[in-house]
């Protein structure tokens, strides 16, 4: 069988229809969001972030990944010393290979619920030798990610450079200077005039310029037909993302709307899923607005910063800077 959409829930659902006990992983990427799921499973699971060998691990994926590991009892997360690009899910049974998948999809969250970018395949039972062999050898040129050491994060730029995955993203409107009243941080307050939002709903604006100068993280949106993917979601065109904040918070995101730019469609917007008011909370707790009430620039101004660093730290896994010591 060959699987293109509904990857994730194919992951987390198949230990029911096989004899298993254990569940080993080797990615390319990975991304903290089904790291942690994995934990709910009622085995023991493993996960080998396999690129490690090849570009080492960004600092603070990497602090996500430690911070991860110290919360949950039940998967080991690694990285491979040797430049592992494949994606492999191995479900074991006493040690003995019952069930694999092998395909391009990176165990991460936009990896596993895009339809139709990735796929994977089940194998035959004549590869489970040399499938076994390939990941103990893997298994065996690894480390905990808990004893790994990481190369120091690429300086912020000067006033006079310009870095390509560095993106500022005012939460003002370039226009007025002001947080805008029914978008941006203030969303969810034109639920009051009869909206689909409700009053904590957040997100932050992709604008034309940012498109223009950050290709690499604001990439053009995908066109599928509606197809139903994990966790009971429709899926149109908006990726799913997965956030890494500063202070340690992380949440899932999707790069949704549409922002047409030279005939092409690309994201308008970032807002939280599977709710967008997870991100209205979280902003009005670090800034100290009360539930259901609306964003001021006096509240920025008061906090220290009025914009967000968005920098992207491998596919689909995004970090989000709002530390008054990155502050304007």
């Amino acid at each position: 069988m060959l699987y293109n959409s509904n990857l994730e829930e194919i992951i987390f659902n198949r230990h029911e229809h096989i004899r298993s006990d254990e569940l080993i992983i080797v990615s390319g990427y990975v991304g903290p969001s089904p790291i942690e799921r994995l934990d709910s499973l009622p085995f023991h699971s493993t996960v080998i972030y396999g690129m490690y060998g090849a570009e080492g691990v960004r600092p603070r994926l990497h602090n996500s990944l430690v911070n991860l590991q110290g919360t949950i009892q039940k998967v080991n997360i690694y990285y491979s010393s040797l430049p592992v690009h494949s994606k492999c899910y191995v479900w074991k049974n006493h040690n003995e290979i019952t069930h694999a998948l092998i395909g391009s999809a990176n165990f991460s969250t936009n990896g596993l619920t895009t339809p139709y970018r990735e796929i994977l395949a089940e194998t035959t039972t004549d590869t489970f030798n040399p499938l076994n062999e390939y990941i103990t050898r893997i298994r065996n040129n690894s480390i905990l990610c808990i004893e790994a050491t990481v190369r120091d994060e690429v300086p912020q730029p000067t006033e006079d450079q310009v870095r390509t995955d560095y993106c500022r993203m005012t939460l003002l409107d370039p226009r007025t200077g002001e947080v805008q009243p029914c978008h941006g941080l203030n969303w969810g307050q034109g639920s009051v005039r009869g909206h689909h939002t409700i009053p904590n709903d957040a997100c932050i604006p992709i604008r034309a310029a940012h498109i223009r100068n950050y290709p690499e993280l604001f990439p053009v949106k995908q066109e599928f037909p509606l197809s139903r993917i994990s966790r009971g979601r429709s899926h149109r065109d908006n990726d799913i993302i997965e956030m890494i904040w500063d202070d340690g918070v992380t949440m899932e995101g999707l790069l949704e709307g549409n922002n047409k730019i030279d005939g092409i469609k690309y994201p308008k917007q970032i807002c939280s899923f599977p709710t967008k008011s997870l991100m209205g909370i979280y902003f009005r707790r670090r800034l100290g607005v009360p539930d259901d009430a609306g964003f001021t620039r006096q509240h920025l101004d008061r906090y220290g910063r009025t914009d967000v660093c968005v920098s992207l730290l491998n596919e689909g896994v995004y970090y989000f800077d709002f530390s008054v010591s990155e502050k304007q």
